[in-house]
């Protein structure tokens, strides 16, 4: 991958997750992977090496401009060695339950901004000899859809590990002189504002014409309901406070297929189930709490990904946010499933993610200092979205894949959670199977395993009212069981929760 002058400085979606990031919201992406044998840190360290070429990024640094006058650039960083990216360490007991909460205490660290923004640990002690690499990548790199693809350049598609290449030395480009870079950083800014202004005036057109054509063809969908409900005060939930304490993560998963027939029968997309699933979990889980799910919504912020099918592999952030309301007073969860996706398909009549891009353009507008300034202030004082938690879902290969020889048993995704946002919900699929994640602080989101159990009974519900699983027979004392997955004969590996 070739990169110019211009594709080495960071966007303004890429820069802002910089600018608000503090040690208490460390804000990188990653995933835990988990693999059918012990993995050699010395050959991964020899495999990553290998494949450099291929991921500049993994050499570079970001460097912000004097003042800064320009957004940030990736230069090359003179005293790189993958000794600092790729470590080791071991777990007891031999319990997913370990892993999650080792994935938490990494997930809780800041990343070196003098250094490249990603690092791996490889994960001993896993019963049956199996092992684990989390790997972390800043989000200013990546997104989710660049993440996976960022997965697929460093994992195999077959077990017959590929012969690496020599080794071959490496000798970083000299950085800019500091008076060189200032004067580049005010050209560049220069430039952007234009580039800006003319994207602006692009991006307008575009969605006024979307608009107007849907609004003679009768499909477009005026968003004052769901905006009222995104902005109507109610009673918190407990994880909107500010987040201080370490990250937790709690992991389940289901069938990809499952999830599709569902889907068929009440002719709805997979996205819609997992949304109900999801939300019918959060209304349990404000009665766990003793809150009021009367006229209550749970009001998503859903990231939408804006490349097109060829571009999937570019580095950066291509992403735009849709908000999605989901309402926690319907008992009924096929009532649910049908209100989830009205709304969904009614946000895409209505162009939010084009309206959501648009105002973004219109922020980027501001001088850059000033744009700094502005969101590391909003940042550190007051919850400025109007949301209860982030829910993202990405789709990775539907085929094994494997990492010098080992083949990988189970991805879970992680997104980071910021403050008055306690919760956040991760999703991806891998080989057939859908991997949630749920990340959380552990002060004010200490039962974070209660939602966990609450997604499993959501599905398990939706997957009976389907008619594809037989209803289960009612308790007097329902105690919740879990189910072993098939893939990963790790005992503590959860599918799904019987009542």
């Amino acid at each position: 991958m070739a990169h110019s002058v211009a594709s080495d400085r960071l966007g303004p979606l890429d820069t802002l997750f910089l600018y608000i990031e503090k040690p208490e919201m460390p804000l990188h992406i990653a995933g835990v992977l988990i693999f059918d044998g012990p993995i050699s840190t010395s050959d991964l360290k020899s495999l990553i090496e290998a494949k450099l070429p291929l991921i500049p990024r993994y050499r570079q640094r970001v460097v912000f401009p004097p003042l800064n006058v320009g957004y940030p650039t990736w230069e090359w960083d003179p005293d790189f060695d993958i000794n600092r990216h790729i470590s080791h360490m071991r777990i007891r007991p031999s319990t997913l339950e370990s892993l999650e909460s080792l994935a938490g205490e990494l997930f809780s660290k800041v990343m070196d901004r003098s250094r490249p923004l990603w690092d791996m640990t490889v994960v001993d002690g896993l019963r049956g000899g199996r092992s684990a690499l989390i790997c972390r990548v800043h989000h200013c790199l990546v997104d989710g859809i660049a993440g996976v693809a960022l997965v697929n350049q460093v994992l195999d598609s077959s077990p017959q590990p590929v012969r690496l290449p020599a080794k071959k030395p490496f000798h970083p480009p000299s950085s800019p002189a500091a008076g060189a870079s200032l004067v580049d950083a005010f050209v560049t800014s220069s430039f952007h504002t234009l580039n800006r202004v003319l994207a602006l005036q692009s991006t307008a057109l575009e969605v006024t014409g979307e608009l107007l054509h849907d609004l003679v063809q009768g499909s477009f969908v005026e968003p004052n309901a769901a905006v009222a409900e995104t902005f109507r005060p109610l009673e918190p939930f407990p994880f909107k406070a500010p987040c201080l304490g370490p990250r937790r993560v709690s992991w389940t998963e289901f069938s990809l297929a499952e999830a599709k027939a569902i889907g068929e029968v009440f002719g709805v997309k997979v996205n819609d189930v997992l949304l109900t699933v999801l939300g019918f979990a959060m209304r349990r889980y404000a009665q766990f709490h003793r809150l009021s799910v009367k006229h209550r919504v749970l009001r998503l912020m859903v990231p939408i990904n804006l490349r097109s099918p060829d571009h999937n592999g570019d580095f950066g952030n291509r992403i735009s946010l849709v908000p999605v309301n989901v309402p926690l007073d319907v008992k009924d969860p096929v009532e649910l499933l049908r209100m989830v996706h009205q709304r969904t398909e009614a946000l895409k009549h209505a162009h939010a993610a084009d309206l959501v891009v648009l105002g973004g353009a219109l922020l980027t507008m501001l001088p850059i200092p000033v744009q700094a300034l502005l969101t590391g202030a909003l940042s550190n004082t007051v919850p400025v979205l109007p949301f209860d938690m982030v829910c993202t879902n990405v789709p990775g290969p539907q085929v094994p894949l494997y990492l010098l020889g080992r083949k990988m048993l189970t991805y879970y995704p992680y997104v980071p959670i910021g403050d008055f946002m306690g919760v956040c919900c991760a999703m991806a699929s891998y080989n057939g199977t859908l991997y949630f994640s749920l990340t959380g602080d552990s002060a004010c989101a200490p039962d974070l395993e209660q939602l966990r159990d609450f997604l499993a009974e959501a599905l398990c519900t939706l997957r009976e009212r389907s008619g594809i699983a037989p209803r289960r027979r009612a308790r007097r004392h329902p105690k919740p069981a879990v189910v072993p997955s098939p893939a990963a004969e790790i005992p503590a590996v959860r599918s799904e929760v019987a009542k």
